[in-house]
């Protein structure tokens, strides 16, 4: 899967452009990369949603325990990659039928998140039990937020192209290509929303992320780690 967002939508992270400035390497512009995804991926889907927002997603070579969906809902667009094991417990808690899927339900607990405010971000994704990451993007608000599992099951890259466009993928090589050194993995057990503009660990989302710069020969530019007692490294 992947999103690609215009600096309007996201503000790259300062971590990621001083990874890139450190060790500059080529780079592609979004569109280039969205092309590069469509070819590699002859059965992809893709969709623009305004003029800032980018989101494509193919079934090819899925795992049958990682399943890649889509879904939108009240100008909620949401990609997701994985399974849930408690899906039917949440199904109930949140009203649904028995036949909705993953990403129907990321939907239902974003806007619990959205719309019953001071609903905090780290129990709306805490209690998803699984492996999973999957990219939420809100237009009537436009607000992107993003989370993977805490183990980091279901990975997810993000970068930044060559045009300061934000993406995010499962696909390292790919988003290598149009970001060289602006890439990092996004962290396990971690989300980000553009409404507060930062990385928070939903286990401890007091905890503050910091970035350590990687060493020339590795594929990323920086990995992220949680700060506090017994520090461990997220960003894989």
């Amino acid at each position: 899967m992947l999103g690609i967002f215009s600096s309007s939508i996201v503000s790259p992270p300062e971590e990621l452009i001083t990874a890139g400035s450190k060790t500059p390497s080529p780079k592609a512009t979004a569109e280039k990369l969205l092309a590069r995804f469509l070819d590699a991926n002859s059965s992809a889907v893709s969709m623009q949603v305004g003029s800032e927002v980018n989101l494509a997603y193919s079934h090819s070579n899925e795992s049958i325990l990682r399943p890649r969906s889509f879904a939108v809902k009240d100008d909620i667009f949401c990609l997701f990659e994985g399974a849930l094991d408690n899906l039917a417990s949440l199904k109930q808690q949140y009203g649904l039928s028995k036949s909705a899927n993953e990403v129907l339900l990321v939907i239902e607990a974003y806007k619990a998140l959205r719309d019953r405010a001071p609903y905090p971000a780290s129990h709306m994704v805490g209690h998803l039990d699984g492996r999973f990451s999957f990219l939420i993007f809100d237009k009537s608000t436009s607000t992107l937020f993003v989370a993977t599992d805490q183990e980091n099951k279901v990975p997810l890259y993000w970068g930044i192209t060559a045009d300061g466009y934000v993406a995010f993928g499962n696909d390292a090589n790919l988003l290598k290509g149009a970001c060289g050194k602006s890439l990092a993995s996004f962290p396990q057990g971690c989300f980000f929303s553009t409404e507060f503009g930062e990385i928070r660990c939903y286990e401890n989302p007091k905890n503050k992320i910091t970035a350590v710069y990687a060493q020339e020969e590795e594929i990323w530019g920086a990995k992220f780690m949680v700060e506090g007692p017994g520090v461990i490294a997220i960003g894989k």
